[in-house]
């Protein structure tokens, strides 16, 4: 994992996390090896750390499609 792509993980809000995971294409650097394990254990903090039901309202904003 490069430094730019913890900085960039540390800065994402969850929201932008979802996003990327449900719609970035597959095999995105992002989402393999070291970088991708950072991604998820960050992206489950941040989603836990939201009040109860914030999680499910984003998810309902971002949706399925772009």
């Amino acid at each position: 994992m490069t430094n730019e792509q913890k900085k960039r993980i540390d800065g994402m809000d969850y929201e932008q996390m979802l996003r990327l995971w449900r719609f970035e294409k597959v095999g995105d650097p992002m989402f393999e090896g070291e970088t991708g394990e950072y991604f998820s254990k960050k992206m489950v903090e941040k989603r836990n750390a939201l009040p109860e039901g914030e999680a499910a309202e984003i998810s309902k904003r971002i949706g399925w499609g772009k």
